[in-house]
């Protein structure tokens, strides 16, 4: 069984090396989608490492823009498109790091192959999707860049009808539904799916924060919904009313590992590496 690690970046070269090297295993690769506002050459030499990659379809990505997504979607295609096989697609930043041991990794998924994880709330009954549904209904300009874009978005807001989400299903995702871990049979099927229906992409290059709420939507909405797991394996601490999620810390180790996630998200070597020497002496 082999697991392509698929890592979103667009910073830190030396916080992503350390995650490589701490998730160096014989069955494990990685694929890095470097954020195409970012100068490559200072992540080129990562390329040395055993099992390293570097994501040839770039995109520039902005915060919020449908551009996430497609980075995201983009990867996972140039991954399956190549000679390697994988049993897994596993979607990490490079803000990412684990919780488990390499072999306690592998060793899930061996035991799970059927399966594939992502977190979800559904439409109807999630506070979430409250405020989520202004995503699709209004006009989002993030991913452009001319003058006068905000006051254009205002004005398409106020006269423009709202927007309806092209095609008939029943809407999944949430604030922890952006990083996932798809079998290749989920991989693939969504893959394809975007291949096929060209107007849904159109459709959300308008939308805002599509990476939390697509995927868990197209799949959820599928023939391969009965092994799907509504958990994203991740531990993920977001503070009440922010965007963001909090930069983990040493204090919050008890809490991760209580967790059972075989991952946890986001640290910052900038911000504190106490947090990172621990777990590493958790996870020998």
């Amino acid at each position: 069984m082999r697991i392509a690690h698929i890592i979103i970046t667009h910073k830190n070269p030396a916080q992503l090396e350390r995650l490589i090297h701490k998730m160096q295993h014989p069955d494990f690769d990685f694929y890095i989608h470097l954020d195409k506002k970012v100068e490559i050459k200072i992540f080129e030499y990562l390329k040395r490492i055993k099992g390293v990659n570097l994501i040839e379809n770039r995109i520039i990505c902005n915060w919020g823009g449908h551009s996430t997504l497609q980075a995201m979607l983009n990867s996972l295609k140039e991954v399956l498109e190549n000679d390697i096989f994988y049993d897994f697609y596993n979607l990490l930043s490079g803000q990412d790091y684990p919780l488990k041991s390499n072999d306690e990794i592998y060793t899930f998924f061996l035991e799970n192959r059927e399966k594939s994880f992502l977190f979800f709330e559904t439409a109807s009954d999630s506070k979430w999707w409250e405020g989520a549904v202004k995503r699709f209904q209004k006009y989002h300009l993030t991913d452009y860049d001319f003058p006068g874009k905000f006051f254009l978005e205002a004005i398409m807001n106020k006269v423009l009808p709202k927007r309806r989400f092209p095609m008939k299903m029943e809407l999944y995702g949430g604030h922890k539904s952006s990083w996932w871990t798809l079998n290749n049979e989920a991989a693939s099927y969504l893959v394809d799916f975007f291949k096929l229906d060209r107007h849904l992409d159109k459709f959300l290059k308008y939308c805002w924060g599509t990476d939390e709420f697509v995927i868990p939507t197209v799949l959820f909405n599928s023939p391969l919904k009965d092994n799907i797991v509504n958990n994203n394996l991740r531990y993920i601490d977001f503070l009440e009313g922010k965007a963001s999620p909090k930069i983990l810390e040493p204090d919050d180790i008890t809490k991760m590992v209580n967790s059972n996630m075989l991952f946890a998200r986001k640290f910052d070597i900038e911000v504190n590496t106490d947090v990172l020497d621990q777990l590493d002496q958790l996870t020998r």
